[in-house]
């Protein structure tokens, strides 16, 4: 399953899913002073951004380092990305990281950089980018870069977001996007299998 610069772009927008965490990213940010909310989002989408170009660039000698194959990891990214596109379509985001809620201290990576924005998928999804094409590094580090500037400015712009498209909309976007994500994620599912068994 190879991909372009727009095909990976779309890929990791559906997985990193701005629109399904405003409902968690606004319930955390809740107990952040006013003043300081867009710097602490910047940061935590930095600090997100710093994780996937970590896994990225250390993809493929992570995959030498445990002698896992671009097949097995093939199928293990689809079938993450199947889960969470499962529950993007059949749960809420605050239902998802509901055990977040409850802090009352200004959020620092966790929850916000990781899991919300970099999560188990996004990891899987640098990591396969960057096995399969190596060559093209460069583009999945652009791609990755336009995706978390993306989602950054919806976290940023995420009361008005609320107010302007409604909680409905919101959640409309966000099953319509685990929709798309579970496609993409069957797709990565039946081509893993298939270099299994056919070598191609």
């Amino acid at each position: 399953m190879d991909h372009t610069f727009v095909s990976a772009l779309l890929l990791l927008l559906l997985v990193l899913d701005p629109f399904g965490s405003l409902p968690i990213f606004i319930s955390v940010m809740r107990n952040v002073a006013p003043e300081r909310r867009a710097r602490v989002a910047v940061r935590e989408v930095v600090i997100a951004f710093c994780v996937l170009a970590l896994f990225m660039v250390g993809g493929q000698g992570f995959l030498s380092l445990m002698h896992l194959s671009e097949r097995s990891l093939e199928v293990a990214g689809g079938v993450i990305l199947l889960i969470i596109a499962i529950r993007m379509i059949f749960a809420s985001g605050s239902e998802i990281y509901a055990a977040a809620e409850g802090q009352s201290r200004e959020p620092f990576i966790f929850p916000l950089a990781v899991p919300l924005l970099a999560g188990p998928s996004a990891m899987a999804t640098v990591l396969l980018l960057a096995s399969r094409q190596p060559e093209r590094l460069h583009e999945w580090v652009g791609a990755l870069t336009v995706a978390m500037a993306i989602s950054g400015v919806v976290l940023l712009a995420a009361d008005r977001l609320r107010k302007l498209l409604g909680a409905s909309m919101v959640s409309a976007i966000e099953k319509l996007m685990g929709l798309v994500l579970t496609a993409v994620a069957v797709e990565m599912i039946l081509a893993g299998l298939k270099r299994y068994f056919f070598g191609t």
